[in-house]
């Protein structure tokens, strides 16, 4: 059965933290479940919870534990509603998907600055100018990242040089010393001096415990795997 979630004491026997319980955790810490586009719900079969699903507006995150009931989530979703789920790769639920690799890593890298400075708290709207969010509106992001941002469910840093951002990197979700990566951008002029490697190092350093990402088939594994990461699965978006 699955149940919408009305208090986030209802998940403190969900122990998995894999990249998609990390993206829902943090999403429920950020807004609670008062908020109407902001949902929750858990799957349960005989008093145990078997999958958990966070639904902002209408894009699904979907983590799932032994014993899940596949086909049931499938029928939610269609029922309810989807732009998009976000899941494992092991999950089987619609036809139309792309897919990615996941890496994570937990090593903590020794670095230099040299004569650039990290900013761990830039202006949200030169950040959004940098990485260049063509689909999406400024305000809808900068609602949603400030929020996260104030609530400690993530956190969003730029590498500086002369006063001029050169490199950027966004915790999205960050839960119990577990952490997402995402948005990471550096500057054309200033890719293949080691900027993006000296920032994301930083990032990683900053995090206790380990640091996941999603990518793209064929995209950036050497540079995430110069500093530590691993591909340790697959990610599925279905659409």
């Amino acid at each position: 059965m699955i149940e919408k979630i009305n208090d986030i004491s209802e998940l403190s026997s969900w122990d998995k933290r894999d990249i998609f319980s990390v993206r829902i955790l943090a999403l429920i810490e950020a807004y609670g479940t008062s908020y109407p586009f902001a949902l929750f719900y858990a799957q349960r079969f005989e008093g145990k919870i078997t999958a958990i699903l966070s639904k902002l507006d209408n894009d699904y995150t979907l983590s799932v534990a032994g014993g899940y009931d596949e086909e049931e989530i499938a029928h939610f979703l269609i029922v309810t509603g989807y732009s998009s789920v976000l899941c494992s790769s092991d999950v089987n639920l619609f036809s139309k998907y792309d897919e990615g690799i996941i890496m994570q890593s937990r090593k903590k890298i020794e670095f230099s600055l040299e004569n650039a400075t990290v900013d761990e708290y830039p202006k949200l709207m030169d950040l959004y100018n940098f990485i260049d969010y063509n689909s999406q509106d400024f305000k809808a992001w900068y609602v949603d990242i400030s929020h996260r941002i104030r609530h400690g469910s993530a956190k969003a840093y730029t590498l500086n040089k002369d006063e001029r951002v050169i490199s950027s990197g966004i915790l999205s979700s960050i839960i119990e010393g577990y952490a997402v990566l995402s948005a990471v951008r550096t500057e054309n002029e200033f890719r293949g001096m080691g900027y993006g490697s000296m920032l994301v190092s930083y990032i990683c350093n900053d995090v206790n415990g380990i640091v996941y990402l999603m990518r793209d088939e064929g995209m950036n594994e050497s540079f995430y795997q110069r500093i530590g990461f691993e591909d340790t699965g697959r990610w599925r978006m279905y659409r």
